[in-house]
């Protein structure tokens, strides 16, 4: 197993291809995943750093093409493509005539197949159904073989394909996250069934296996690396991983989290996000044999392919100058990481938008960024990315008051610890996917909500389903655990995401759906015409505790020097 640093390895590859003992072959397998957008290395805004992007992958992918042959080379997607960025989302829903420039950019990067991501699916069916049709239109499949069609149980996506690649047929099958239904609203996977990848990776493996007999089989996967222990349907790569038969490499992705192991001759790669890595699988074919290595390779911001900056211009121009408009003005910095704390004038602003909806009386909102900040003054498109990275819609949903106070409970519990050495539930673990250096959050802090509508606090010396006193309502009335409420939540949470819902409040899955009483368009867009009709937002505007409440973590005497610590930690 090899865990790489370097960037380009042209002449290092041509080394290796010049000592190659004749007759022998090596296919390179080269995989993204997580790109979220990630598609050009220059920032929007002057002053922010450049970043690891396509441009910098197409730079490294070119150098191998160069140095082993492009009939040498597999180029493959492992999904979410098409959600996290501005450049998406411009091309998504502002920009949506002709074709995708995804489609444009995957196809001057010359890939060969592509897999369906959950956040993919969450651009709702006219995208991301015109962009299967556009990529098959370039030859480049949009594979997810376990996501079937409700009316005949046919696959919705292309599930396979078979390449003549480095003296081999190769087989790449693609599955998407089975887990779909908890992390989005119904109408947009409406048709759509997602099923498990256990078993139905082994069964795709199998069928493929009789009817093609390739030489090497990959399962491109949406699914993360996971932990190896059946608990999470949306990451079952090592779950998989010690049965599997019949795969040569597994591709892994959703997780963010960079990872490589072989076991069984079946090698797992996860190349993390954002263009950050690419894994790089090499399979060397001689008489007798063939031996297999796998890797991550660090990308360089600084090297990318400059034909393909120059060809793209255009269209990052467009997306600049969108999110460069502006939008109104605030009176305050938001900090998102203050919501870890306590009240705070970034939630405070989530839970104003989603009570201005007529049906809400309750909010829950969680800090959407990790550690985002939009400075006091003028707000440009561009920010509403930072307080809003997501394309999640608003559901209002009926809960009752005792499912309401136990989905705090839950929430809390992830969030915060009965006080020792810490309260905040952290660990002395960097995390990729945030960014944090060294200490981390045990669990997602997108999953950390609060309530607005309501007068409550949280005890932190008290143990699990005791820590949450609900005192009222935020204009005073009586709170009642056997009353009913309509509180507005993103679609992710009302779908299941984060277990709250289906863990914490206890509400059966089936029943999810049914609870839903509005929908709402997308909650960035909420939050932008909210600013854009204020003009100023002030932390009075949006902290009338009349209409979000209030709430606070306590004994303070406790909670204030363990609090402050662990942020010290953290940030």
């Amino acid at each position: 197993m090899k865990h790489s640093a370097l960037n380009l390895l042209a002449v290092s590859l041509l080394a290796i291809a010049a000592a190659c003992s004749p007759g022998e072959r090596t296919l390179h397998i080269v995989t993204t995943g997580d790109v979220h957008g990630s598609w050009f290395d220059e920032p929007y805004v002057e002053g922010q750093d450049g970043k690891t992007s396509l441009m910098s992958v197409s730079a490294w992918v070119d150098s191998l093409r160069r140095a082993v042959g492009p009939k040498n080379v597999l180029l493959l997607d492992a999904g979410d493509c098409l959600q996290g960025d501005n450049a998406p989302y411009y091309y998504n829903y502002v920009d949506s005539t002709g074709e995708h420039l995804f489609v444009q950019l995957a196809s001057y990067m010359k890939y060969d197949a592509v897999a369906v991501g959950n956040h993919d699916i969450e651009t709702g069916h006219p995208i991301y159904d015109k962009l299967n049709r556009q990529l098959a239109a370039r030859g480049i499949p949009f594979l997810a073989a376990n996501a079937v069609r409700t009316d005949n149980g046919e696959p919705y996506f292309p599930p396979y394909k078979v390449f003549r690649r480095g003296g081999l047929k190769v087989a790449v099958i693609g599955f998407t996250n089975p887990n779909m239904k908890a992390w989005l609203d119904e109408p947009v996977w409406s048709g759509i069934e997602f099923k498990s990848l256990i078993p139905c990776l082994q069964e795709w493996v199998d069928r493929v296996r009789a009817k093609e007999h390739p030489d090497l089989v990959v399962a491109l996967t949406h699914s993360g690396t996971g932990e190896g222990d059946g608990s999470s349907l949306e990451s079952q790569g090592l779950d998989l991983l010690p049965g599997l038969k019949g795969v040569d490499i597994l591709v892994c992705s959703h997780d963010h989290r960079p990872f490589v192991k072989e076991e069984h001759g079946t090698w797992l790669i996860n190349g993390g996000a954002r263009a950050g890595n690419v894994g790089h699988v090499t399979v060397t074919s001689f008489k007798g044999g063939r031996q297999i290595d796998g890797e991550f390779v660090r990308m360089d911001k600084n090297k990318v392919d400059e034909a393909m900056k120059e060809r793209f211009r255009p269209a990052f121009d467009k997306v600049k100058a969108f999110t460069l408009q502006p939008v109104g003005n605030l009176a305050m910095e938001l900090r998102t990481r203050d919501a870890y704390t306590g009240m705070c004038d970034y939630l405070n602003l989530l839970h104003t938008v989603q009570l201005g909806v007529p049906e809400a009386q309750l909010s829950f909102a969680a800090p959407l960024t990790f550690n985002g900040t939009v400075k006091a003054g003028e707000v440009v498109y561009n920010d509403m990315f930072t307080i809003y990275p997501y394309e999640n819609q608003l559901c209002v949903v009926r809960m009752k008051g005792s499912e309401i106070k136990d989905f705090l409970e839950y929430s809390y519990d992830h969030w915060i610890q009965t006080p020792g050495k810490h309260i905040l539930r952290i660990k002395d673990e960097a995390d990729a996917r945030t960014g944090a250096p060294r200490w981390s959050f045990e669990y997602r802090s997108y999953n950390f909500d609060s309530a607005g509508g309501l007068v409550y606090t949280v005890d932190v010396s008290k143990p699990n389903g005791k820590r949450v006193q609900i005192k009222s309502l935020a204009d005073g009335s009586a709170f009642n655990p056997d009353g009913w409420y309509n509180v507005a939540m993103t679609s992710y949470r009302a779908s299941g995401g984060g277990d709250t819902v289906i863990l914490g409040a206890g509400i059966p899955k089936e029943e999810t759906d049914a609870r839903v009483v509005a929908r709402y368009p997308e909650i960035r867009e909420m939050v932008y015409q909210y600013i854009k009709k204020h003009g100023t937002v002030d932390p009075v505007l949006i902290g009338d505790r009349s209409v979000i409440g209030e709430w606070h973590f306590e004994p303070e005497k406790l909670v204030a020097p363990l609090m402050a610590a662990d942020m010290e930690l953290l940030f």
